[in-house]
């Protein structure tokens, strides 16, 4: 189990999409440790439930395979990794590296994240609005950020609306459900110690639904919106996150080096992978439990479109620092049309090929 969740965190680059299908290469198709179907419920199951999707697949399988110790195990291997490999980073990045170099590297990097975030939206489209009540929703999480609304709260304004829009009767569920969040959305305070930094990312981790990419909508309220880094840093943060193997959230551990050196980045880590440990050991009762409750399955539809509609108002707030003349354009342009052309190439080489 570790060494093979330890080495899918060393070559799994690609994100959560790449991660998983390498998972199914090797536990279908050359261990058959789950059947074809087995693999593709889990899937759907990690998707119901916050957190990382890929990290949380590592850690189901792990738990199918080998009980609790499986889950730790599967868990622990793929994240590791690249928790060494970011901190590696983030020590070149602060210690070795002068603001002119840095400087110099963001602005060839910054629009390749940004063709990559809108590549993410343009794939999210139809997760994100599938009807014309996700589309209400979708207008009430931007509209919320655009009024400056705190984004959790934002998503726990349109759970409810979603709940509104499809459910009967809710209110004494929906009130379980948003008082976590809600109370979550009242933390502002700007000091940054310790354990500030791992409450903010344990916040972050037991909310979080969907894409990785979702994860900038947290970090530019939470983190940016704090002054605790500069949107900058945020986009050094998510392209260390994005171009080094193993799981998005490692973005996470950037910035917590960034703020507290190697106690930030394990505080921080710890925080944002840490409840997916427990979500990851539910799934199966979160899979029946949202089957039984029309309630529960609205609220999360909610959540989701809204994350995703929040993410373009982060992409137009990242885009002053990511386009700063015609060659940073230019960049973005081209990035974008190779990430989007690229699978299409190896769909029509596959089909040429079957």
């Amino acid at each position: 189990m570790v060494r093979l969740f330890g080495w899918l965190g060393v070559i799994g680059v690609g994100g959560p999409a790449a991660h998983i299908a390498m998972m199914r290469t090797r536990v279908v198709q050359q261990r058959g440790w789950v059947s074809d179907d087995e693999f593709a419920r889990m899937v759907g199951a990690c998707a119901l439930v916050p957190g990382p999707n890929s990290t949380e697949m590592a850690m189901a399988l792990g738990a199918k395979r080998a009980g609790w110790r499986g889950l730790l195990a599967g868990g622990a291997s793929f994240i590791l990794p690249a928790f060494l490999i970011v901190c590696a980073v983030g020590w070149v990045y602060e210690d070795v590296l002068t603001s002119a170099t840095i400087a110099d590297i963001r602005r060839w990097v910054a629009p390749i994240v940004a063709a990559i975030v809108l590549d993410a939206l343009r794939r999210l489209r139809s997760t994100a609005v599938r009807d014309a009540r996700d589309g209400v929703i979708a207008a009430l999480a931007l509209i919320g950020a655009i009024v400056s609304v705190p984004e959790l709260l934002v998503l726990a304004i349109v759970g409810a609306g979603s709940v509104a829009l499809r459910a009967r009767a809710a209110t004494r569920t929906m009130t379980s459900l948003l008082a976590p969040l809600v109370i979550a959305a009242s933390t502002t305070t700007p000091i940054v110690p310790m354990w500030q930094i791992f409450l903010v990312f344990l916040q972050i981790g037991s909310v979080i639904f969907g894409s990785g990419y979702v994860l900038l909508v947290f970090l530019d309220a939470e983190v940016v919106g704090r002054g605790w880094i500069s949107p900058d840093v945020l986009l050094d943060a998510i392209s260390v996150g994005q171009f080094t193997p193993g799981p998005v959230f490692t973005t996470a551990t950037f910035v917590g080096w960034h703020l507290a050196g190697l106690g930030g980045a394990a505080v921080a880590t710890f925080g944002i992978f840490g409840p997916s440990f427990v979500f990851a050991a539910l799934v199966g009762r979160v899979v029946r439990w949202s089957q039984r409750s029309h309630v529960f399955g609205a609220f999360l539809r909610g959540v989701s479109t809204g994350s995703i509609a929040l993410m373009v108002v982060v992409l137009v707030r990242l885009a002053d620092e990511a386009f700063v003349g015609w060659w940073s354009a230019a960049t973005f342009v081209l990035s974008l049309a190779v990430i989007v052309a690229v699978p299409r190439w190896r769909e029509a080489r596959r089909a040429r090929v079957g």
